[in-house]
């Protein structure tokens, strides 16, 4: 908090790769997730002297992270098609089919969602935020982060949903 470079060097090579995960996950995008990433680390050094408590730093960039990728997502009208899989826990079995297609499946739905309900569920269902904490890291009530959480689920189950439904081939009848 005193200006100290090597202090931050070493307190931002800690939580780098977890803030990079989230955007990754929020994003979708590995060039807007470095970006965000990027800015937040630059607007933690300038406003860590403001840093109240010390102990909730983890939260504090967390939430710096979100709002840059809720600019980020903003700032670009349309994510990039690029798919990247980054783990979620842990080495899967290459092998197994239906899991490569569930995977897919949710990752065609998450796309779907906006930012915002996007971050509160790489909230609590990656870094496993209680709902109080998510309020608290991002600034909201916790009637925000319920509902963000719901619409977030609901939005999510649709698209599942309907990319389960058998498609209809258009035109013709059968015969």
């Amino acid at each position: 908090q005193r200006g100290d470079c090597e202090a931050f060097a070493i307190l931002a090579r800690a939580h780098v790769d977890r803030l990079f995960v989230i955007a990754q996950r929020i994003l979708r995008d590995t060039g807007l997730a470095e970006d965000a990433t990027q800015q937040c680390l630059i607007i933690v050094w300038r406003e860590l002297p403001t840093l109240r408590d010390p102990e909730k730093f983890a939260g504090w960039a967390t939430r710096i992270l979100v709002n840059e990728c809720n600019t980020e997502a903003r700032r670009r009208t349309r994510m990039s098609a690029e798919l990247r899989s980054i783990p979620f826990d842990g080495p899967g079995r290459s092998d197994d089919y239906l899991s490569i297609v569930e995977r897919d499946a949710v990752e065609r739905g998450f796309r779907r969602l906006p930012a915002d309900q996007r971050a509160v569920l790489v909230l609590r269902h990656y870094v496993g935020l209680e709902l109080a904490e998510i309020a608290t890291t991002l600034g909201l009530a916790p009637g925000t982060v319920r509902s963000r959480l719901h619409y977030a689920h609901r939005a999510m189950r649709a698209v599942l949903e309907a990319d389960a439904r058998p498609t209809r081939a258009s035109g013709g009848s059968a015969r």
